[in-house]
């Protein structure tokens, strides 16, 4: 089989004007960036909202090994499968982070014949979103030390400020830093550090908004810190908000792309899946959602972490109602969580792993059993999608079936990656079935007005099977000043690992007898969410011994090289 970026530059793109005209979109409302992406205008939403509604589907996982199972891929082959059933189908993604692009990744934007072309452009740079994000938070940081250092009207308690810098890059070197050094000049010194750009409350905003004033209003709201009385300090208060909006001004406008089948595809805003809410833009959704039959968009990570922000953070934001959700198991995953075998990304799988064992897999597939039941407590009905790789055996994939079978819930094995949208044409099926379900209707797990420490151990013990949760006393006291601030009905959402259902990344499978420890609490109150770290999470990732950086070049005939 070709590599994906031999199949990128094999497919002969459509016009972008043909693209959108089958998407309903008038070809006035892109701005081209070159032939291969256009900036989608916000008024488009407002032009489709009398066409009908196309089904929602979301695409989830079982909790993945550090390879991934394929969700992006299943995304992008079902989104091109409805045109094999004569139906019309858009995808939605996240744009993919350099950071993990140059690391070990090597890119993000769906594999083999089930990508969205060009793969050099989607992976690197894009529009310029990313940066656009990094210079609004940056900016923001860079007020705040001036606030400081020209007197500190609002009193701000430097001790409390949690607005740190970003940076679309892994590098462990800035976690941690000191600002300020030097003369009186150079500012006040002060202990900080860097999170990824992914990571950015900006950009969880820039994912959550639906319109321009939204987006103003949302960064006005970011805090920044408390002032010694404890009240929070916000960007509105220190008069940043309106330039942040300036320089997010296109950002907020979805791209469109195609993927290798022409299948409509919007790329749009990457927040972290395990920091934030993991999930594309509303805006896109709002204008995807009435550009087809179907949109297909992709949660990040498990459904105990991306579905469940979907289902309450996401769907709250948007009031689009989900009518399936597909949760993509894998082989390799389902031996991986028996607690047989170790995976490592970068390194071949181990070589028993490889070996036919559908007990092994049966073994594992109480992950999956936990994830179906993840997504029934949200109404939502689950459809297994068994990704198909070329080592696994048909009695391993019968196991998958069988499990989903018991569960009661439909499946279908598919091979998008090596078949493109044909390979995934029972899949499509199996889902469309699945859109006409419905019967217990959409729920959000909580309410809003239940407290903020109940919220988090309802979704511990729904989502996760934990036993309760165990707050440090720094987190209880974190969350009662969110209570008191008046953020006490904002959503949770938690961040943990995303290799595991508890907090420690070395237990597969589906735990119990286990409680889930809150170490830290952080509030997005611009992007609407109240966060909580759990275990030992880092919001900057590094390099690893060999990342993909060290492949990727460009030859002498101007082709990037070394994408993967």
């Amino acid at each position: 089989m070709p590599t994906d970026i031999e199949i990128s530059r094999s497919v002969a793109p459509r016009p972008l004007p043909e693209i959108a005209a089958e998407a309903g979109i008038d070809p006035r409302h892109l701005e081209p960036y070159g032939n291969s992406v256009a900036k989608v205008s916000l008024d488009a939403a407002s032009e489709l909202a009398d066409r009908p509604r196309g089904r929602y589907v979301v695409v989830s996982a079982i909790t993945p090994t550090p390879l991934g199972e394929g969700k992006t891929t299943t995304t992008i082959g079902l989104g091109q499968a409805f045109r094999h059933l004569g139906r019309r189908g858009v995808i939605a993604i996240r744009q993919p982070s350099m950071g993990p692009t140059f690391g070990i990744k090597g890119g993000a934007a769906g594999g083999g014949y089930s990508q969205v072309v060009p793969m050099e452009t989607v992976n690197l740079h894009l529009t310029g979103d990313l940066h656009a994000v990094t210079a609004a938070h940056n900016l923001l940081a860079a007020v705040l030390d001036n606030h400081l250092h020209r007197g500190n009207a609002s009193g701000l308690d430097p001790w409390s400020i949690s607005w740190r810098r970003v940076l679309d890059v892994c590098d462990r070197n800035l976690r941690h830093v000191v600002t300020g050094l030097g003369g009186r000049d150079d500012g006040n010194p002060r202990e900080t550090g860097f999170d990824i750009t992914a990571a950015s409350e900006v950009m969880a905003v820039l994912a959550l908004c639906d319109s321009l004033p939204d987006l103003r209003a949302r960064l006005g709201r970011i805090v920044v810190g408390t002032d010694r009385g404890g009240d929070p300090v916000t960007a509105e208060q220190l008069k940043a908000a309106g330039a942040m909006c300036v320089l997010l001004r296109e950002a907020i406008k979805p791209n469109l792309m195609q993927t290798a089948e022409h299948t409509p595809a919007f790329v749009h805003c990457g927040p972290f899946g395990n920091i934030a809410h993991g999930n594309s833009s509303v805006v896109a959704d709002l204008i995807g959602i009435r550009s087809g039959d179907y949109l297909v968009t992709e949660a990040g990570f498990g459904a105990d972490m991306g579905a469940e922000r979907f289902f309450n953070i996401k769907c709250r934001a948007s009031g689009l109602v989900p009518d399936a959700a597909v949760v993509v198991a894998t082989v390799r995953a389902l031996k991986a969580h028996s607690g047989r075998y170790r995976v490592v990304a970068g390194r071949p799988l181990p070589e028993e792993m490889l070996r036919e064992n559908p007990d092994h897999v049966l073994e594992g597939a109480a992950n999956l059993r936990r994830q179906i039941a993840n997504v029934r407590a949200h109404g939502v009905p689950p459809v297994v999608a068994v990704n198909a790789f070329p080592s696994d055996f048909d009695s391993e994939r019968r196991a998958i079936m069988q499990v989903a079978a018991e569960e009661g819930a439909r499946a279908a094995v598919t091979h998008h990656v090596a078949k493109g949208g044909i390979g995934a044409a029972d899949l499509a099926g199996a889902v469309e079935d699945a859109c006409t379900e419905r019967a217990d209707g959409f729920r959000m797990l909580y309410d809003d007005d239940l407290p903020l420490l109940d919220k988090v151990d309802t979704v511990a013990r729904r989502m996760y099977g934990a036993d309760g949760v165990d707050p440090t006393p720094l987190a209880r006291r974190q969350l009662e000043s969110c209570e008191r601030n008046g953020f006490g009905r904002l959503p949770v959402c938690i961040a943990k690992t995303h290799l595991s259902l508890t907090a420690d990344p070395s237990r597969p499978g589906a735990p119990t007898g286990w409680r889930l420890p809150v170490r830290e609490v952080r509030l997005s109150a611009g992007a609407g969410f109240v966060y909580l770290i759990c275990g030992d999470m880092r919001t900057m990732p590094g390099l690893s011994s060999s990342p993909a950086v060290e492949r990727i070049d460009i030859d002498d005939d101007g082709e990037i090289v070394g994408l993967s």
